[in-house]
């Protein structure tokens, strides 16, 4: 059996780390066969974690759900849970190696028994990984809901999520390091770089690294706001001027994109990520099929038709996103009715009511944007469910897409046609400035204030409830009642959203602000408080996340670098329409297109020659990294002649001159 795990000052027998909170309806059957399976050694096919029920809290409601569990391990169970995830840690010659126990000692910052060598991040997401690989044996369902079907080798929790009998499991908060966290990171406002190190060491890789883009893409911008102060103040009513902000823009969006990959790559080798090999992928939880088998695990598991979901794919989920992008075009032409019927009542009576209302067909049509992309949101998250995706990866991809489509036609088609159908600077300016700030408004108050608000009065409910038993000193709450304000808290949905947004502000930048210059200044305005405003919902207002060991931000880099492409294009032709260029083929508009696309061609080789030239890692890493397959190949190769020399042998004393007098000893 397992060992008795020693008291903690919180009054479990070890520290919790993760919470587990089953439906209030399960079984007393099930919990018993979870939780055993949960304790049971790992060579019975158990987890050999520690799970404990979690008491009612000060002022026990009928409502509250008793199927609470906190669950922990010992230091030698997540160690060795370190070395299965293949975590990386450093070195003692300064590289990043994956971990060994049979090496521990010679990894930086492992002294003793290893105490502390983990963050609680790693530990929390070892323990989620332990959970989430408890695979079913012989059991034909869970015991308790024979609707709950099980075959050997079905991941338990899985099953359970899917079934609705687990409700979430969420790792728990550390008090004292998240204070500390909160006021290096946004309680104390300062001119200084993110404490990056810290969140991935809270947070974890992913987290991270959004952060980290957030911050470089908010110094990349600097340049661009410095230029187009002066820009504005200057050549305000001069727009045949925006040539060369076009061309500083052309420059700008490719650059700032490969320098962020050699800086990504930085990160990810300092936090063991980049090298680091990605775990195998099971099946969704909302993933159904017929029973089959894999021909890969050697393990039965449900078979969906890819052909079906072809079929769903391009029959239903194809049409629809073209519905909706008919239905934007249709709302963009009725914004663009709006328009000429505000300028026909100024042009009739130009007072300064009638000035303010000009800008009143802008600001509701940027509202509808919004209101449109929220809505197609959950469409779209229903219409990939529906597809039935086996991986979470190629759910993740479909759904990307599909909102990256839509919310670019959404936001920037009146853009494109204002600029290239109707070729009224004038009135992109004012559009283009007009979406902007009301986009920002209304994202600074659904991320920012709202959230802020709702948390204030669930703590000031949970604090109130708690007082009534005992005084609290710095309304520091008791475990029992910490977790089930954590419990109640929002569940933070990664960083999809985050990520939309400053794909959008990317391309509201790169795309036309050669004709409003203060967009860069706009947008850096709203990533400083956008970078505030996601640490305290991160620290005050969502439960903690899970680590996502991220190497890079994955599938939006490809985002990014295909609206940097657009980019180019976009900069070209409004070069091509300018004055001064027009100026030089006053005879042939033919003659002026073809050089304006041949520049453009020219211009998309350098850009993509330039993503050859710049190296997406850096020379020192890829040595690093070099240096270390080299020695792991050695080490191989030196096994292989240690074993080599202990198996081969000679059957006599007589030296052996031909390969066929040497036979392998059997082991």
């Amino acid at each position: 059996m397992q060992q008795e795990p020693p008291t903690d000052s919180s009054g479990f027998r070890f520290t919790p780390l993760v919470v587990v909170e089953l439906a209030s309806n399960v079984k007393e059957e099930t919990i018993t066969w979870l939780l055993s399976r949960i304790r049971d050694q790992q060579q019975n096919g158990g987890a050999e974690l520690f799970a404990e029920q979690l008491g009612p809290s000060v002022e026990a409601q009928e409502k509250e759900n008793p199927n609470v569990f906190l669950v922990g391990a010992s230091w030698q169970r997540l160690l060795s849970g370190a070395e299965d995830v293949g975590l990386f840690k450093e070195y003692n010659d300064g590289s990043m190696r994956g971990f060994t126990r049979a090496n521990k000692h010679n990894f930086k910052d492992f002294k003793g028994d290893g105490d502390g060598f983990l963050s609680m991040a790693e530990c929390q997401y070892i323990i989620k990984h332990e959970l989430e690989t408890l695979r079913a044996k012989d059991e034909t369902h869970v015991p308790g809901h024979s609707q709950a079907k099980l075959y050997p080798g079905k991941s338990i929790i899985r099953r359970l999520l899917s079934k609705g009998l687990l409700v979430q499991i969420f790792p728990l908060h550390e008090k004292e390091e998240l204070k500390r966290l909160s006021f290096s990171w946004y309680k104390k406002v300062k001119l200084s770089l993110q404490p990056l190190d810290d969140i991935r060491h809270y947070y974890g890789e992913g987290q991270a690294l959004y952060f980290g883009f957030l911050e470089y893409f908010t110094f990349a911008l600097v340049p661009m706001a410095l230029i187009g102060v002066p820009y504005y103040l200057f050549d305000w009513e001069d727009y045949d001027k925006y040539v060369v902000f076009a061309v500083f823009n052309l420059i700008w969006c490719t650059v700032i994109l490969e320098l962020w990959k050699r800086f990504s790559a930085s990160l990810a080798y300092r936090w063991g990520t980049l090298s680091r090999k990605k775990a195998f992928e099971e099946p969704r939880p909302g993933f159904h099929g017929v029973l089959g088998f894999n021909p890969v695990t050697g393990r039965e598991e449900p078979v969906y038709p890819t052909a079906k979901r072809h079929l769903r794919i391009y029959l239903v989920s194809l049409p629809f996103v073209l519905l909706c992008l008919y239905l934007s075009l249709y709302v963009m032409m009725i914004y663009f009715q709006m328009e000429g019927w505000a300028l026909s009542v100024h042009d009739e009576d130009p007072t300064f009511w009638t000035g303010i209302l000009l800008f009143i067909p802008s600001i509701i049509y940027a509202v509808v944007i919004e209101i449109m992309n929220l809505i197609y949101r959950y469409a779209a998250e229903f219409l990939t469910e529906w597809e039935n995706h086996r991986l979470e990866s190629s759910y993740q991809n479909h759904l990307v897409l599909k909102v990256l489509v839509f919310n670019f036609f959404n936001c920037f088609a009146s853009l494109f046609y204002i600029a290239f159908v109707m070729q009224d600077m004038v009135l992109l300016r004012q559009s283009l400035a007009t979406l902007l700030i009301t986009s920002q408004i209304l994202n600074q108050f659904m991320e920012a204030f709202l959230p802020y608000w709702l948390q204030r009065r669930r703590n000031k409910k949970m604090i109130r409830k708690v007082q009534k038993k005992r005084t609290l000193e710095d309304k520091e709450l008791p475990l029992v009642e910490q977790v089930r304000l954590e419990a109640d808290m929002s569940t933070y949905l990664g960083t999809f959203d985050d990520y939309l947004e400053l794909f959008l502000l990317f391309g509201y930048v790169s795309l036309f602000s050669c004709v409003y210059p203060l967009a860069a200044v706009l947008v850096v305005l709203n990533n400083i408080t956008e970078v505030y405003s996601d640490a305290f919902k991160m620290c005050q207002v969502f439960k903690r996340p899970f680590s996502d060991p991220a190497a890079n931000i994955g599938v939006w880099q490809l985002a990014f670098e295909a609206m940097s492409v657009i980019a180019v294009v976009t900069n070209c032709a409004l070069i091509g329409m300018s004055p001064q260029v027009k100026a030089y083929f006053p005879e042939s508009e033919t003659q002026l297109i073809l050089w304006t696309v041949a520049i453009e061609h020219g211009l998309l080789a350098f850009k993509f020659i330039l993503t050859f030239l710049i190296p997406d890692i850096p020379k020192h890493i890829q040595i690093k990294l070099s240096r270390l397959e080299f020695e792991s190949l050695e080490a191989l190769k030196k096994k292989r002649q240690l074993h080599g020399g202990k198996c081969w042998k000679p059957r006599s004393s007589v030296r052996l001159s031909s390969e066929e007098d040497r036979r392998p000893c059997r082991l």
